[in-house]
């Protein structure tokens, strides 16, 4: 009996022993398993943005063959820009200017009317970005959204 006793208590010993090492080995390897599984995603670098303001583009809507009055769009832009390209957008508003009325005055009063301030946003952005592309000047915003649109 004294022998059985001897033989669980190595088998034990062995046992615990086995599982003292396998602990081990996992509490060693697991910052390695971790830089291995699941690379830290690197966070985007958050910019800072300015925001430059083109008040008060006035454009006269086209009259529909029967409309007598004259009809006015006044839209306030807003340019989303870095604090870098600040100065240059703003002496870029002249040119905005003169795009922007280029692109809504086709517009008649019930094409204008029936037109959301997004749709407005996206057809000046990819005029702006067409404008751009066609002079080959980098633009000096990334967006234009608009701030104030008036239909009268």
């Amino acid at each position: 009996m004294n022998s059985k006793v001897k033989l669980i208590a190595a088998f034990l010993g062995v046992a615990i022993l086995a599982a003292g090492a396998a602990g081990g080995a996992m509490w060693y390897m697991a910052p390695a398993a971790q830089a291995g599984a699941a690379p830290k995603k690197a966070e985007p670098e958050k910019k800072l943005t300015k925001y430059v303001t083109l008040d008060k583009v006035i454009v006269m809507l086209r009259r529909a063959p029967n409309e007598a009055a004259a009809h006015y769009l006044s839209v306030d832009l807003v340019l989303a820009t870095t604090p870098e390209q600040e100065k240059e957008a703003k002496e870029h508003l002249p040119l905005l200017r003169s795009i922007a009325v280029s692109a809504l005055s086709p517009h008649t009063l019930s094409e204008a009317s029936a037109m959301t301030v997004d749709q407005y946003a996206a057809q000046l952005n990819q005029t702006f970005n067409a404008s751009y592309e066609k002079e080959n000047h980098v633009k000096p915003f990334s967006e234009v959204m608009i701030g104030k649109l008036i239909i009268e």
